[in-house]
């Protein structure tokens, strides 16, 4: 099943002192372009600030800047809409920031055939080792996610509205994911844990 992808990648990173998440280092890879390798063929959208991606990959930006993820997703959606001739039926939404993501989308992209079998689901919704929700980490029907994100514009209410408050009222069949693989980065314990460095202290190692 042909798939686009919504990459979120702009937020204040506030608990890491302003460093952008989508710059940190993983394994050798940004966690950006981590994120972006785990995407699967289709459409790729990132919003967030100006940077760097392959030529393929759209950039945008919800406006307002940090109008928080329900924005960022209404500018990706729209900005599929604008470039793409032939949008995908369902659309991938990913933060920028898990590490081992590839393992979580793997399997949301083998549970997609329960879109297909049942016309009233409108997606897959990776569900965590703790039993929690992560609608950053979920594949929706690209006109349903389209259709919540229109009501709720249609309100002026999209800015600062949570995922979880947008997707309310979407069917999604919860899918269980590998230990770990939405695990985020929001504070530099996380990037410790995940032997990401610090960007300052490994620029003092390397001129040292």
């Amino acid at each position: 099943m042909h798939v686009d992808t919504v990459v979120l990648a702009g937020g204040k990173s506030s608990r890491l002192e302003g460093t952008p998440k989508a710059e940190l280092v993983y394994r050798g890879r940004t966690l950006l372009q981590n994120t972006l390798a785990a995407c699967p063929d289709g459409h790729r959208v990132v919003v967030g600030p100006d940077m760097e991606v392959m030529d393929e990959v759209i950039v945008t930006r919800e406006s307002p800047p940090f109008g928080g993820p329900a924005s960022a997703v209404a500018a990706g959606l729209t900005a599929l809409r604008r470039a793409c001739a032939d949008p995908a039926s369902c659309t991938l939404v990913l933060a920028c920031d898990m590490p081992k993501v590839s393992g979580a989308v793997t399997v949301l992209l083998n549970a997609l055939h329960t879109l297909s079998g049942d016309p009233c689901v409108d997606g897959v919704i990776a569900v965590d080792a703790s039993g929690r929700r992560q609608p950053l980490a979920a594949v929706y029907r690209s006109a349903a996610l389209a259709e919540r994100v229109a009501h709720f514009a249609a309100q002026n209410a999209l800015t600062g509205l949570s995922m979880r408050a947008l997707i309310s009222d979407l069917t999604l069949t919860e899918v269980r994911i590998p230990a770990g693989s939405t695990d985020d980065i929001d504070l530099w314990s996380d990037a410790a844990a995940h032997n990401i460095p610090h960007p300052a202290r490994q620029l003092n190692q390397e001129q040292e």
